[in-house]
This record gives C-alpha cells, sequence and structure tokens, in this order.
C-alpha cells in the first residue's frame, strides 16, 4: 500500500507533463522533447524569486506567469514558422530547444544542486505512508486538474481551444482564432510544466538535468493514456507512477525504475499505439 500511494503520488506529477505534452501534439503533432527543460528552467525562476527575497506564493506566480508567457512567445515566434515544414524539422527544432535551456540554466545558475524548499512542511503526513510533501503536491495535482476539466468543459475560451486542437480547419471556418487558440495552448502547457518541476524539485536536488528521467515518465503517461485524450494522460500518469513503484520495489530494483517507463513506451508502441482512451484511426482506400 505504502509503494502504491507514494507511486500515485510521484504519477501527479508525471500527470502534469503528460497532460502538457498531450497539449502539445494535438497542435503540433510532435511531443515537444523541451517539455522537461523549460519546467526545469521554470523552477530555476522560482528558485531565483526566493533568493531574492520573495514569500514562496510570490516566487510560485511568478514562475507560472513568466512560464505562460514564455509558452505562448515559442509558439507565435518560432513553432509558428515551422509550420508546414518537414517533420523531421520540427523534430530537430524541439531537440534545439532542449539544449538550449538546458545549456542556458546551466550558464546561468551552474550545475551545482541546489535545494528547493516545499510549501508543504506544514501538512501532516498520512502515517507512514505519505510524506507532507507528496500529500500536498498531490492535492495540487488533483486542484489543477479540476480547474482544467471545468476551464475545457464550461468555458467559451477552453471549448474554442479544445475545437483548435481537434478540428482547425473547422474551427476557423466558424470564427475562431486557430494560431491564438494553439498559442494559448502551448502557455497551459508551460504552466503545467512549471507546477510540475515545482513539486519534483523539492524531492530531488535543483539541477539543469534534474527533469530528464522525470519527462519520460511524462511522455509514457501521455501514450498510455493516449495522444488525443487529455484526460487518458492524467490517468496514464497516475498508473505509470504506480506501476513504477511497485515494479522498482519487488521485481527489478529502485535503480532501474526508470526501464519500467521505457518497457511501457515499447509496449503500447507496439501493442496499441493509440494508447488506452485514445481513438483508432483508421484509413480507407
Amino acid at each position: 500500500m505504502h509503494q502504491v500511494l507514494a507511486g500515485l503520488a510521484s504519477g501527479g506529477t508525471y500527470a502534469l507533463l503528460g497532460l502538457a505534452a498531450v497539449m502539445i501534439y494535438q497542435s503540433t503533432h510532435h511531443l515537444n522533447f523541451a517539455q522537461g527543460e523549460m519546467a526545469m528552467f521554470s523552477t530555476y525562476l522560482a528558485w531565483t524569486a526566493l533568493q531574492a527575497g520573495f514569500s514562496y506564493p510570490a516566487s510560485f506566480a511568478i514562475s507560472v506567469i513568466v512560464s505562460f508567457c514564455g509558452g505562448v512567445a515559442i509558439e507565435r515566434f518560432i513553432i509558428r514558422r515551422v509550420h508546414g515544414r518537414p517533420q523531421l524539422t520540427v523534430v530537430m527544432l524541439f531537440v534545439a530547444l532542449l539544449f538550449i535551456f538546458n545549456s542556458l540554466a546551466a550558464l546561468l545558475f551552474g550545475y551545482t544542486p541546489k535545494t528547493f524548499p516545499t510549501p508543504f512542511a506544514q501538512i501532516p503526513a498520512i502515517g507512514s505512508y505519505l510524506s507532507p510533501h507528496q500529500l500536498g503536491s498531490t492535492l495540487v495535482t488533483l486542484l489543477l486538474m479540476a480547474a482544467l476539466y471545468w476551464f475545457f468543459a464550461f468555458t467559451k475560451l477552453g471549448l474554442a481551444i479544445r475545437a483548435s486542437a481537434f478540428n482547425p480547419k473547422s474551427a476557423h471556418l466558424v470564427g475562431i482564432s486557430v494560431g491564438s487558440m494553439s498559442a494559448l495552448g502551448w502557455g497551459i502547457a508551460a504552466v503545467l510544466g512549471a507546477v510540475s518541476g515545482m513539486m519534483v524539485a523539492p524531492a530531488v536536488y535543483l539541477d539543469p538535468n534534474m527533469m530528464g528521467g522525470v519527462l519520460i515518465y511524462g511522455f509514457a503517461a501521455a501514450l498510455l493514456g493516449g495522444l488525443d485524450s487529455p484526460w487518458g494522460a492524467v490517468l496514464g500518469g497516475f498508473l505509470v507512477g504506480a506501476i513504477e513503484n511497485v515494479v522498482g520495489t519487488y521485481l527489478i530494483g529502485t535503480e532501474l525504475k526508470l526501464s519500467v517507463a521505457l518497457a511501457l513506451i515499447v509496449v503500447v508502441l507496439i501493442f496499441r499505439p493509440q494508447g488506452l482512451f485514445g481513438r483508432k484511426i483508421v484509413s480507407r482506400v
């Protein structure tokens, strides 16, 4: 039970990154390999604000706002420029962004690991099952998921973003600015990444490479749930967290837990490419 609950707590972080990956995939039909590095850089922004004397809520807000603006700027000034280009061009662009954010973080902050505080130290732990930070980060994830569900299901702007992602041509015909909705989607994905990074950093040391393994778990969550199913990616994140924790503890050892996510990616791509909740596309000739 302890391993399952701890895995679900970690899975909430994977769910955030998985959902961010799905949102960007729906607008570009590519996985953003720089998603983890963007989240790491956003976490460094929050750390810098904390070092400057800002409170944790203020630092959190600064990181989220800057991340949103950065995500919108990347879509408008970089991703939009390569729209319609060959797939390899877009893939190489994402790889380039990965190295740019990683190198920029190393240049500005160095490779020396830094501690990042948790805002949940005062929350009582659930016996020996969940630490205060695990419980707090899980609650943050659930609240954020509920807010996103309300936004996408019950607001005109949220419905417009969904329409633009699922059917850009029809959305354009009914007067929706597909480009603006894509930029907003990138901004929201950047915010999800920033929150994910700030939830991961207290559990590990903050350094430019801290999100590499977490991004693989996020991709596994997105693929397991389905790249065209946002809420499938959320459920996939919790499933990946529980599976990798149990398997890593009782079967292969904690040092090889990352291989569980890689194995899940391979199995899903071979046997069910659309994921558990994704749509299977059939082409008739």
